[in-house]
């Protein structure tokens, strides 16, 4: 352990100043959503079996509605722009933009160079619980999914049922593409009821049981037309580990809701990133 200077105190001391003030960022328009939300009717649903994957399409100007529907149930979600996979959502802008875990009225955000909101949470049942004494709290963008090349590392072996394996097989059969072609297109996830934050003393990232119940539901906003994909983690609830068969798991329902064309007056669907391209070149 290296010897502390003199001035160790002062600096520590030093006021920290967010990175990315949000005060200007384009607003979500609530009112509009939440008057929109007393007309949805179901378009569509998927059950998402338990240990597994499966895809979903969301016209923009729809919501999706994510519910755990027989057990306390963590999901791991992807999306991507429905015409263009290379523009998925971006875990590490959003994070950075609202915060380590995210509720009613923050969005996910865009890979480059789109940077747009895909999709406004518009709904959440869980938005009671807030941060725990442990710094934990639901709705992760921190963890990036379980997946079968750090299992092996840790444990060794060849997992197949992590989300991150889950994933690829749901997006291969919905393109009907071989897995290696697929899995590229997996990314970073939002962590869907799942109970998450950082240790105190030595920072790093822990999962405890998830406060979800059955009936409890996260709603979004399809900001542009939308491919996801969720995957209802083996981990069930996470409250003890996850990638193995020995948690209990359960199956999760994703709803597509269609609002009266009316409800959207005036809104539009936001356009890619008026950033030049130019790069300085």
């Amino acid at each position: 352990m290296p010897l502390s200077p003199p001035d160790a105190d002062a600096r520590r001391a030093v006021a920290p100043v967010i990175c990315y003030p949000v005060e200007s960022l384009p607003q979500p328009d609530m009112a509009l959503y939440t008057a929109a939300r007393q007309t949805l009717r179901k378009v569509d649903e998927v059950t998402v079996p338990p240990r597994d994957a499966a895809t979903f399409s969301v016209p923009a100007g729809h919501f999706f509605r994510i519910t755990s529907i027989e057990g306390p149930q963590v999901g791991d979600l992807n999306l991507w722009h429905a015409a263009d996979l290379s523009e998925r959502f971006y875990s590490g802008k959003t994070r950075a933009l609202h915060g380590t875990h995210i509720t009613t009225g923050q969005r996910m955000w865009s890979s480059f160079p789109g940077l747009r909101p895909m999709a406004t949470i518009t709904h959440d049942s869980l938005g009671w619980y807030g941060r725990d004494g442990f710094g934990g709290a639901v709705h992760d963008v921190i963890g990036t999914r379980c997946d079968p090349y750090t299992h092996n590392l840790l444990a060794g072996g060849h997992y197949h049922h992590c989300c991150h394996s889950n994933l690829t097989r749901a997006l291969a059969r919905h393109l009907d593409v071989p897995v290696a072609q697929a899995e590229p297109h997996v990314h970073d996830v939002l962590n869907v009821f799942m109970c998450t934050g950082f240790t105190r003393d030595t920072g790093q990232y822990f999962m405890k049981a998830s406060p979800v119940r059955p009936g409890d539901y996260l709603e979004f906003f399809a900001e542009i037309d939308l491919l996801g994909a969720l995957s209802a983690c083996p981990g069930g609830d996470c409250s003890s580990e996850h990638s193995s068969d020995v948690a209990i798991c359960h199956p999760l329902l994703v709803e597509v809701l269609a609002p009266e064309p009316a409800a959207l007056a005036g809104w539009q669907s936001p356009a890619r990133n008026g950033y030049a391209g130019g790069h300085g070149n």
